[in-house]
């Protein structure tokens, strides 16, 4: 993985954290909502990192 989109600790954190819930949670509804969850998180840094690259190519004009 680059270096520059490398996981801080805390992400790496998370990460594990929510990887052990998911492991844990028996409920098949409750893991269809931490799912629908992380997509949402996905989804918004995905448009956050979009944003942010259109606000570099705009200063860079």
């Amino acid at each position: 993985m680059d270096s520059a989109a490398a996981l801080s600790l805390g992400q790496r954190f998370e990460l594990e954290r929510m990887n052990r819930a998911i492991d844990a949670e028996m409920d098949p509804t409750a893991v269809r909502g931490i799912a629908k969850q992380l997509l949402q998180a996905w989804q918004s840094q995905r448009a956050a990192s979009r944003w942010l690259l259109s606000q570099q190519s705009d200063q860079q004009s």
